[in-house]
């Protein structure tokens, strides 16, 4: 019986929630997921920026730790 119950209170929230593609049966092909296509990029321009970004500093810093290792050491 919970588990029944559990299935149908499942059930009715996914009916509440707001799926990010179009529901209208006109619209077909890629223009029916146009959000999550739009979605999905922003994600992935975004990652490519921050790995640049974690990159960029990680370059400077080691070349910076370098420096001061080969000055300090000799």
């Amino acid at each position: 019986m919970k588990i029944s119950k559990f299935i149908g209170e499942v059930t009715g929230e996914l009916r509440k929630a707001s799926w990010p593609w179009e529901s209208d049966p006109k619209i077909k092909g890629l223009k029916k997921y146009k959000e999550l296509v739009d979605s999905t990029v922003v994600v992935l321009i975004a990652m490519v920026l921050l790995a640049g970004f974690v990159n960029f500093w990680d370059l400077i810093l080691s070349k910076v730790v370098s420096f001061l290792t080969i000055r300090l050491g000799s």
